[in-house]
């Protein structure tokens, strides 16, 4: 009779896994049927089945992809595996950006480094066309070896960066006090890789090493399922409950303690330029966002 049992449970446990590896599947991202390689010329490649997304820059030209989707307010996850090797010069731009001359953007820019060195992330916030809100970091692995997974929940009370789930940056709607905050305009996703050796790298002192080209990033395992999609003027969470279900707690989403814990954590250890702690760019005071 035990053994009999226990043939059930094995059998059930098998049929579980199977149904999970079935939804893994399921849900795993189309490149084709989420973004769009909008330039590059055959440097931007979907491949495996529609499961990765590549990109490369040679002399000639770098490519990028956007979201055929346009958003407002989601929590969004990309997968990426940056330019191994000697990248200097060059950057991933991963962001959310509206259109217009007031735009709105969150920025992911990944800025390549000489062989050896880290990457720097870049993160900035424009609301309004105004940006200017740069906070820069080492990772505490290194980019180019696996995938990791960058994240953006945006909603209407704050914006989070996070990596690999912890949270490095938070940006709070602070409309309060007279600072713009996005929560207007609906923004795609973009991503491109391209050179920028007259700034990225040590202030354009380090060129791009061409010898070294194709240079390639890779991307995987999009995730955009608790975001509310923008089109003709009507959002898709409109037709959901009042953020009562468990799938829209994104929307009033904020950092527990431990969020809170790993952010300083973040921001302590890791965190190499902070616009708020820039004096001498900000002689007339530093932002009112910073103060608060």
């Amino acid at each position: 009779m035990a053994s009999t049992s226990t043939t059930c449970c094995n059998n059930l446990l098998v049929l579980l896994i199977t149904l999970l590896c079935i939804n893994v599947a399921f849900v795993a991202s189309n490149f084709n049927q989420d973004f769009q390689i909008t330039w590059g010329d055959g440097r931007a490649k979907i491949l495996n089945n529609a499961n990765l997304l590549t990109l490369s820059l040679d002399k000639a030209s770098g490519s990028g992809f956007q979201s055929k989707n346009e958003y407002l307010f989601g929590k969004i996850d990309m997968q990426l595996k940056l330019v191994p090797g000697n990248s200097a010069g060059t950057v991933t731009a991963y962001y959310l950006s509206s259109k217009g001359g007031a735009w709105d953007e969150i920025d992911f820019e990944f800025l390549g480094n000489l062989s050896g060195d880290p990457y720097i992330l870049h993160t900035n916030v424009f609301s309004q066309g105004k940006g200017n809100r740069e906070q820069q970091f080492h990772l505490w692995f290194d980019p180019t070896a696996n995938f990791h997974t960058y994240s953006i929940l945006w909603n209407p009370q704050r914006i989070v960066f996070s990596v690999d789930g912890t949270p490095i940056r938070e940006f709070k709607n602070l409309e309060s006090i007279g600072v713009p905050f996005p929560k207007n305009q609906a923004m795609r996703i973009y991503s491109s890789l391209w050179n920028a050796d007259d700034w990225a790298t040590r202030g354009g002192l380090v060129k791009t090493d061409w010898s070294k080209a194709p240079f390639t990033a890779s991307y995987r395992n999009f995730n955009a399922n608790n975001a509310c999609i923008w089109n003709s003027g009507k959002s898709s969470c409109k037709s959901s409950s009042k953020s009562s279900t468990s799938s829209a707690s994104w929307l009033s989403q904020e950092l527990d303690s431990t969020g809170q814990q790993r952010l300083r954590w973040v921001q302590k250890n890791y965190m190499i330029y902070n616009y708020c702690s820039d004096k001498k760019r900000f002689p007339q005071g530093l932002p009112l966002e910073c103060t608060h």
